[in-house]
Order: structure tokens, then sequence, then C-alpha cells
């Protein structure tokens, strides 16, 4: 398990240098994608919802927004339904993430680590499941560069805890360089017969 010291400052000095300066880069990219979702999709361009930190703690995460969202009082629609052509584009280069650095400046996230999932989760997790919350939640993770979504989510879990015992700078700067090298792949966008991902129900179970 992932514990206090030296190396977590490390990781953490990592974290707000690249955060700072992929940001910067990204700056001109992060405005043209915004203009792009406000024309098509008009105003709030960011997504924010509330999602499990480190320990189980909700925070807000922040990503470009990809989803058409339904008229008030609506029931809401299946993912496939809301996901707009300029989202896919946007989820398959990953450009929708690029806000999320900001909660990695804010220690909310980290570079690297199990994905922050849905609060509604976290009472359907078994005990060894639930310790991927034991460490900051990252912008991809070693389940990310294993298949990310194209993963049941019993494998993610699975993937996401291995990651919990077996931390450390090494992987972390692995799992980066597999990350650069999967965004040009295009792969394991999806969950097999799903735009995004089936529903987590707990149990081995997942809503279709």
């Amino acid at each position: 398990m992932l514990q206090a010291g030296p190396r977590i400052w490390a990781k953490r000095t990592i974290d707000l240098t690249v955060a700072a300066t992929v940001l910067t880069v990204s700056a001109p990219v992060l405005a043209v994608a915004s203009l792009a979702v406000a024309l098509t999709l008009g105003t709030p361009v960011l997504f924010r919802q509330k999602r499990p930190g480190k320990n189980g703690v909700p925070f807000e995460i922040i990503k470009l927004r990809t989803m058409v969202e339904p008229p008030a009082g609506e029931p809401p629609r299946p993912d496939a339904e809301r996901l707009t052509r300029l989202g896919r584009l946007l989820r398959a280069t990953s450009i929708d993430e690029i806000p999320q650095l900001f909660n990695v400046l804010r220690g909310e996230m980290s570079l690297v680590g199990p994905r922050p999932l849905l609060v509604e989760y976290l009472p359907l997790y078994t005990p060894e499941q639930a310790r991927r919350h034991d460490v900051l939640p990252g912008m991809t993770g070693w389940a990310q560069v294993n298949g990310r979504n194209a993963l049941s989510h019993e494998e993610r879990f699975a993937l996401d805890v291995w990651y919990v015992d077996h931390w450390s700078l090494a992987l972390d700067l692995e799992i980066l360089g597999l990350t650069f090298l999967k965004l040009f792949a295009r792969r394991g966008i999806s969950s097999q017969g799903h735009a995004t991902m089936p529903k987590f129900t707990g149990a081995g179970r997942a809503t279709p």
C-alpha cells in the first residue's frame, strides 16, 4: 500500500510539474474545444460531478461536457443517445479530460491512480474493491492501460487494487508512458454494446 514519506512528496512534485506544464501547453487546444462545446451544447461548458476521492471523501471532478442534458423534468436518457459527435471526438482524444488537471493541482487527484467513479457505487463495493480508495484517484491508471472501458467493472477493480498494493514511482512512469501511446490507439473507449460503461450494481452485476 502507498505510504506517506519521500515517495509521496516525489509523486506530488511530479503531479504538480506535469499538470502545470500540460495545462500551459494545451491551453490553445482547451480553448478551441471549449468554444466548440459552447457552440454545439451551449453552457455550461464544463461538466462537474461529485466523485469519491481518497478514503471515499467526495470532491467535484471537472471535465468538458460531451453529452446533451435532458430537458428539465424529463427522465435521463441512455449515454448513447446523449453523446454528441463532438463528444465522441473529445472522448476518443481524451481532450475532455484536460480540465481534471485542475483537480490534480488542487490535490484532489493524482496523474496516476484508480479512476474516480460514481458516489452511488460506494456502498456496492466489497471490502476488497473498496481498497481502491486507499490512494488518490487518478486521471489514468493501471486499469486504463490494460483495457480501459472494455474491461468489466470487476476486472477494473482488481487492477485498481493491484495498483494500490504495488505502487511505485517507476510504475507511475510506466503507466504515464503507456497512456501516451494508447491515446493514439483509441482502444477501450467504451464497453462492448455501450457508449461508455454499463452501470455498476454490485455483486458482479451491471445494468444494460
